[in-house]
């Protein structure tokens, strides 16, 4: 595994690869037990962030696999179905269970929000609560309201 972090203009962000793919963005500095080194898979993943956070993007072309994520099949399924939110748009916890045909499951969907390892690039900052709230961010909710902000202006 290798690592890198870059100040964005969301603050730090660290981002990692293994064996040619994205694992995990993490907010802030963060030394990990791996290999210190800007890949060019890690240098073409900032490369696509700061041209989102600069609204020159609206969807990231970068390898990751689901299969090399750390999480359940259920959280799996999860961020596979965040995908399907478009750009500008939001969905609340309640649709998005009722998406994937576990309509009582919202709040392990949260969960499993709240546990996706690529954030920004698996938008789970388009998830909000049923009543048009923001509801838990892993960045924090100020980094979630900048996100949605972000793309509704540029919708």
């Amino acid at each position: 595994m290798k690592y890198f972090f870059e100040n964005t203009k969301l603050g730090f962000i660290t981002l990692v690869e293994d064996d040619g793919f994205l694992v995990n963005l993490l907010f802030g500095k963060n030394n990990l037990n791996a290999e210190f080194k800007k890949t060019p898979l890690i240098e073409e993943a900032f490369g696509q962030l700061e041209e989102y956070l600069s609204k020159k993007r609206k969807n990231f072309n970068l390898p990751y696999s689901l299969n090399k994520l750390k999480g359940t099949s259920f959280q799996k399924e999860v961020w596979s179905a965040l995908n399907s939110v478009s750009y500008g748009k939001t969905i609340s916890y309640c649709e998005l269970a009722q998406s994937i045909n576990h309509k009582n499951a919202y709040r392990a969907l949260g969960s499993a929000n709240n546990k996706n390892p690529l954030p920004i690039i698996i938008p789970c900052h388009r998830v909000i609560a049923k009543n048009g709230n923001l509801a838990g961010y892993r960045g924090g909710l100020k980094i979630k309201e900048k996100l949605l902000k972000l793309e509704q202006e540029n919708i």
